[in-house]
Formats: structure tokens, sequence, C-alpha cells
């Protein structure tokens, strides 16, 4: 139901506008244990962050305190604003001296063990740091308050994170048709990698009206042979891509009905990319591009 998401998407953003511009703060709390279960050593709220997680540079943005951005990864395109803050490179495995030239408080991570190196590097330099996993939407929530609370913007970081689970609230109990499309989120072809139940993406397929045909794998991604894919015969695939990819003219590919018939729903931009506060606006631009392809 498009038309129910749409109003609940422009809900959200008129949320999302007022608590960016709360300017609302309170006294920084000095317990802050991030997704990897280690403390936060800041004196204070961060005032200076760096910011290694289109994710959380987007939800920095988004909670009002986006001022305090003074580094980014070369992948962070959103908001706008984004623009403005000087680029640092690659997110994983960065470069800890660029890193540390933006005189950070705070460096904030993807939790994940290959930025271990360089967040040790960071303490020995006296800079903090802190690790977010943002795999679901339910971590937008999470991270939300985490931010808030980092950036001395509670009140602005629980609003929004009370918004964003409201609407996400709403979309999940909008009704459905009982047997959407099924479909295959294929984020590379050789060898096949699919998306699995794990990831958000296949959280935006179901709030879509869709079923991951890989949703039984409990991981965010997997490969998976060619032969598997046919077995499980999806109505569609989704391509993170503006055009039909090249895989698709390959004759081993050509025992997938969807594949021979061009069923390729076809979506592109950073909210496909890691879980934000687009979600909802990612969830209609998911459906309306499979309504083109399955009719």
């Amino acid at each position: 139901m498009l038309p129910a998401i749409s109003k609940s998407h422009a809900w959200f953003a008129g949320v999302v506008f007022s608590v960016a511009c709360s300017g609302e703060a309170v006294p920084f709390p000095g317990d802050l244990v991030d997704d990897l279960g280690q403390a936060v050593a800041l004196e204070g709220p961060a005032q200076r962050v760096v910011s290694l997680s289109p994710a959380i540079t987007e939800l920095l943005f988004a909670i009002g305190a986006g001022d305090r951005v003074v580094g980014r990864t070369q992948w962070g395109d959103y908001p706008a604003a984004v623009s403005d803050v000087p680029s640092v490179g690659d997110g994983l495995k960065p470069n800890v001296e660029l890193v540390a030239a933006q005189r950070p408080d705070v460096v904030g991570f993807y939790a994940s063990s290959s930025n271990a190196q360089a967040i040790e590097r960071l303490t020995a330099l006296g800079i903090a740091s802190f690790s977010l996993r943002l795999d679901s939407l339910a971590s937008v929530i999470s991270a939300a308050r985490f931010l808030g609370r980092l950036t001395g913007q509670s009140v602005a970081g629980d609003r929004f994170a009370d918004a964003f689970a409201a609407s996400l609230d709403s979309a999940r109990a909008a009704p459905r048709a009982a047997s959407g499309p099924r479909v295959v989120l294929l984020s590379w072809d050789n060898p096949p990698i699919v998306i699995g139940g794990a990831s958000f993406l296949s959280e935006l397929v179901v709030l879509g009206g869709g079923r991951n045909v890989f949703d039984d794998i409990a991981q965010p991604s997997a490969t998976v042979a060619i032969e598997t894919i046919a077995e499980r015969n999806p109505d569609a695939f989704v391509s993170f891509t503006d055009e039909i990819p090249a895989f698709a003219r390959r004759p081993e590919w050509q025992t997938i009905d969807a594949v021979r018939e061009a069923r390729f729903a076809l979506v592109t931009g950073s909210e496909f990319s890691y879980p934000s506060p687009r979600a909802l606006e990612a969830v209609a631009r998911l459906r309306i591009a499979l309504e083109r392809v399955i009719r």
C-alpha cells in the first residue's frame, strides 16, 4: 500500500526536520558503551567527530549534530551538507594520520574486527573511538539514542528514535498481499552473492510486500550456486544498478526464468547501502521498481 507508506514517510520526515532544528542538549553521561562492548573514553559531549561510517554520518545530521562532523568517509553522500565535510578516505582500515589531522574528540567506526588496529593507534594518540553495528532497521533506533548521548543531544536522539520506531511499526502494520513477489537480492554475480535474512535489505523487501527467497540464510549475505537460485525460481531479481547487469546475458544464467525474461527491479542510492532514516523512502522505491517488472 504505497500511499500509506508515503504518508508515514512524510510524517517521519517532518519529525526529523524538527529534531534537527531543536538544539536541545542534556548533560553528558559517562557510561557510554558501544556495540563492541567498549566504554567510550570522553569527559564531555563530543564536539568534533570523524565518522568512518556513512550510516553514522547520516544519523548525526538527522539528530541535529551534523555540525559536529569534521571528517567523513569518501562513501558518505547524504545529506547534501556532507559534501562540505572533509573526506578522510576509506572507512575500513582508514588512514589514521589523515583522521588524526582533523583533531577529533572521537572517531566513529562500523563495528568490525578490521578496524582493531586503527582503533589501537588512535587510542595511543589519545583519541577516543566508538563502534556501531548498523545492519538492521532496529539498529538505526539504538544508534540514534547512542549518538544523542555521545553529542549531548539525548533529547533529540531519543525523539528521533521514537519517531523512527513508530514509523516502522506503522509500515509493518500496513496491509499487504498474502503472496507478494519472491525476489533475489543479488550483490555480486561471480561468484553469486545473495542477500540473506539478516540484512536490512531483506527487511525492506518484506515492508514492500515481497519475500526474499534467501531469507532462510542467517547472515547478511552468502555465496550460492546459480543452480540454487534456479531451484528457488524467483519472480524477479533486485539489482542495485541503473541498468540490467551484464551477467544476465551470459548463457549459464539463462536457466532462471526471471533472468531470461529480464525481470530486474533496478534501484540505486545510498539508502540501499546501509540502514538509514530513509528506509521508508527506500521501501516505496523498491515497491515501484518491482511493480514495473511483475505484472
